[in-house]
């Protein structure tokens, strides 16, 4: 016991070195811009807990009506419900593989000033090469993916607004917009836009609530799902996709003074979220019904109001700084590839970094549908980059008794058996491969190819009301 203890603080101490550092650099840099840093330079518990709370729910906040309307409002509340803690549990798992990796190369003394740790490299220190190729392509493809959803989402929001170009032209505009988030070195330097972009997903929540509450139901409403299993699992798959943004958590995490502090905060984050996600999902689904099954993004049907017009704006530039979470993890990485992850010159790095963009772009050209990618992204990809991997990669870290002796982090106060961490781990890894991947990626996909079959590749203008479709060819 005395040498656990001994180790959590020779951890905790090079942790804080760490800490210490990274604050003179910031005071020694920045002495004359108090302002620059205070917008500039997070590393705070609360830093951390806007990135995680303003990146797990983007574009995904106007889709979630249109799941509801795939599986009903009963099924839509509890498997948010579901996975927004199992979520938060695969985050937990990541935080405590990542504490752990860290210790231990702290322990050889190598240093991690000029280098971000990312999960693949977590995975490969832990467990060998295998798993961080596994992990490297799965992480890797899905945050690619959550990029290109970004674009596509911002095409589809500004259509609304304006609708002189057609949504292909305006994921043209739109991708050259976000190509400048090349500039933005790290995820300390998200402070001002985390906290800026979880207000304006607050705003546009509560505004789809009150705006549907005050609309009212249509017409003839009608509230018929789940009308079939492929709908059903797509719209579930979506969910699962809703709670798994944590594919940047090492990166957060790596990004505080004090990362062993992160352990509970995507936990409180999600609680967050669900004052969020669960009210605008449901008066939206209440109001619309059966309409949203061919309207994927809920602002499709709210009327045309100046709220309305805000909460585009608002959402395009969250989309903006989310697509800047997603892309950053694959600057790094192709930093790494190309040698030039160690270099401090940020125009120099921002070069470098411009390959990432074109094939993000090209994607969202290609597959231009909003909603149904959800789905197909969070079957294909979250469930194993999120839920699988880590709970595997958890069982076996800790498999050897004299690893489970060692850990750094010892079960939780809430499951504080070895034997209860496990079952619940061998849980999520059976229930998502079953459910998530398994019956989600054989409704999603057949959905996803329902919509290349009626709107085809490169479709210029994906759900447009038929007048504006046939302006724009």
């Amino acid at each position: 016991m005395s040498n656990q203890k001994q180790g959590e603080e020779a951890m905790v101490s090079s942790f804080n070195d760490t800490e210490h550092e990274e604050k003179e650099e910031v005071s020694k840099d920045e002495s004359g811009f108090r302002l620059k840093s205070l917008l500039w330079h997070g590393g705070s518990v609360y830093d951390a807990w806007f990135s995680c709370a303003s990146n797990q729910v983007a574009q995904v906040l106007l889709t979630l009506p249109y799941s509801f309307s795939q599986m009903g409002m009963l099924s839509g509340i509890i498997l948010q419900i579901f996975y927004g803690f199992l979520g938060s549990w695969t985050a937990y798992l990541i935080s405590v593989l990542y504490v752990e990796y860290r210790s231990r190369k702290e322990k050889e003394n190598v240093n991690f000033k000029n280098h971000v740790i990312q999960w693949f490299e977590v995975l490969d220190g832990l467990l060998g090469p295998t798993w961080k190729a596994v992990g490297l392509a799965f992480n890797c493809t899905f945050l690619l993916f959550g990029s290109v959803i970004q674009l596509i989402a911002c095409a589809s929001n500004i259509y609304y607004i304006d609708d002189k170009f057609d949504k292909r032209t305006w994921t043209y505009i739109f991708g050259a917009c976000c190509a400048t988030t090349v500039f933005i070195p790290s995820f300390h330097n998200y402070r001002i836009w985390s906290f800026l972009g979880l207000g304006m997903t607050t705003y546009t929540a509560w505004y789809m609530t009150i705006a549907s509450l005050v609309h009212g139901q249509v017409d003839g409403v009608t509230h018929s799902g789940p009308a079939k299993a492929v709908l059903y699992f797509t719209g579930a798959t979506n969910i699962l996709y809703t709670f798994g943004g944590h594919a940047v958590t090492v990166e957060i995490m790596h990004a505080m003074w004090k990362p062993q502090r992160f352990k509970y905060i995507y936990l409180l984050a999600t609680l967050y979220v669900f004052t969020l996600t669960l009210p605008s999902a449901a008066a939206t689904y209440w109001a619309f019904g059966d309409q949203l099954l061919t309207h994927s993004n809920a602002f499709s049907l709210l009327p045309r109001t100046g709220w309305r017009d805000a909460a585009v704006i608002l959402m395009l530039i969250h989309q903006f700084i989310t697509f800047g979470f997603a892309c950053t993890p694959l600057y790094f990485v192709w930093e790494k590839v190309i040698g030039m992850h160690d270099t401090k010159s940020i125009l120099l790095r921002a070069l470098c970094r411009l390959p990432v963009v074109i094939p993000i772009w090209f994607f969202a050209i290609i597959f231009p549908f909003f909603g149904p990618i959800n789905s197909a992204v969070g079957a294909l990809l979250v469930t194993f980059t999120v839920y699988i991997i880590p709970a595997l990669a958890h069982m076996l870290t800790y498999r050897s008794a004299s690893a489970r002796q060692n850990a750094v982090e010892k079960p939780p106060v809430f499951l504080p058996s070895w034997t209860a961490m496990y079952v619940l781990n061998a849980f999520i890894v059976v229930w998502v491969l079953v459910v998530g991947f398994g019956l989600g990626g054989w409704a999603s996909m057949s959905n996803f190819i329902k919509q290349v079959d009626t709107f085809g590749l490169f479709a210029k203008c994906y759900q447009c009301p038929p007048s504006a479709a046939a302006k724009h060819h």
